[in-house]
């Protein structure tokens, strides 16, 4: 990608930092107005991090995940990704949304976002209801961000090929979101866009952690920002409230036990262990977010992509398990969520209808999902049957028929 600028790179660091502010500033504008809320850089040096990487996957504790022991290589050095890269402008994009309404981030108060999330909890407790991600609920993130990651990097390089016209030299970059064996949170962090969490995610004090990350890659040397101080303190709220223990330590994630893996990535029978654990989360699993702190100041997105589609946020069990086939695709088109496929899609919901039987439902609701789940089994294929049989063996007991 990128064209031919004409510049010499060490010519070009020295003008750079007499025009940089105007660049910067420019830049912040431009990626507010496409979404984004926060802009920084740096440089592309990861090794800090990549011993802790290699011992994860020492561990096994990537799962099923085979692409990232596959590119270890690759994610220590993102330069191999995008040759001559030194620098990473790397950007946040909150998906935070309210039922689908869109909010200017300057009038969205502490209260509202609180009111949601404490919306999101309640919902955990109703056994029946299915929870989705909140990041999912909207558009597929990879292709939203990367057309806007897209037109910030085409725009910047015609601002820099303006400005530097008597220079010779290559411009080039890449744009990603979560789509290579990219160290994204170690960039960001090293950007001073947040802090690691005691659960592994990015921590901002002003916007929480309910945001995407994207970078871009370039081989122009620009100025990088600090990182920041870590601000978690003695609290270890995510810790404790994680369903399945997955969070063994601080800023010790075991995919393996991660609902967010074992309904997303994990592609065969889910352990029995957690299923339980598990509850009506049939895609992600928002709890150790949910519960943290310093989402209170989180940020609703402007970004009519990301509001939630077909009552994702409000959507009962039964109504999803009602899906064919061919509405799962429909319905899901253009989301990240069609990724897994009809089959995992409804392994998920199996297992959520086995946790709402075992619950405190009343004998008529629990009838009419052992109805659903009975009529399901005929057609269901081995690794269905396998979730449906396990939920089913969850409500019957003691059941008034």
């Amino acid at each position: 990608m990128g064209s031919k600028l004409p510049m010499h790179s060490h010519a070009f660091s020295q003008e750079l930092h007499t025009q940089w502010e105007a660049l910067r500033a420019w830049l912040n504008t431009r990626a507010k107005e496409l979404g984004f809320l926060q802009v920084r850089i740096t440089d592309t040096d990861v090794s800090d991090a990549h011993p802790h990487l290699l011992e994860w996957l020492e561990e096994g504790r990537h799962g099923q995940m085979a692409y990232m022991e596959r590119h270890k290589d690759l994610l220590s050095d993102p330069g191999r990704l995008q040759i001559g890269a030194i620098r990473s402008i790397c950007l946040t994009m909150p998906y935070l949304s309210e039922r689908g309404e869109q909010h200017d981030l300057h009038e969205i108060s502490a209260s509202l976002v609180e009111q949601i999330l404490q919306c999101e909890e309640k919902r955990l407790l109703e056994s029946d209801q299915a929870v989705v991600s909140l990041y999912a609920r909207g558009r597929d993130y990879h292709k939203v961000i990367r057309s806007r990651l897209q037109i910030i990097a085409t725009e910047l390089e015609e601002k820099l090929q303006a400005a530097f016209i008597e220079l010779n030299h290559s411009l080039q970059y890449r744009v990603f979101t979560d789509s290579a064996p990219l160290m994204e949170v170690e960039l960001a962090r090293k950007a001073g866009l947040g802090w690691r969490g005691k659960h592994t995610l990015l921590l901002n004090r002003d916007s929480g952690s309910f945001f995407f990350l994207g970078e871009i890659l370039i081989n122009v040397p620009l100025p990088i920002d600090t990182p920041v101080e870590a601000h978690c303190g003695s609290c270890q709220a995510c810790i404790d409230i994680c369903p399945t223990k997955a969070i063994t330590a601080p800023f010790q994630l075991d995919a393996r036990r991660c609902i967010s893996y074992l309904t997303i990535e994990h592609h065969d029978v889910i352990p029995v262990e957690f299923r339980s654990s598990m509850g009506n989360r049939v895609y992600g699993c928002d709890d150790c977010q949910l519960v943290c702190p310093w989402n209170k100041y989180a940020q609703l997105s402007t970004v009519p992509d990301f509001a939630e589609r077909h009552h994702l946020g409000s959507a009962s069990l039964l109504e999803l398990w009602g899906w064919s086939e061919v509405q799962f695709k429909e319905r899901h088109m253009g989301s990240a969520i069609l990724r897994i496929g009809y089959e995992r899609w409804r392994r998920n919901l199996a297992v959520a209808l086995g946790n709402a039987l075992a619950s405190n439902l009343d004998d008529e609701a629990k009838r009419g999902i052992i109805h659903q789940l009975q009529q399901a089994l005929p057609s269901a294929s081995p690794l269905i049957t396998e979730h449906i049989v396990w939920a089913l063996s969850q409500g019957t007991e003691g059941l008034d028929r």
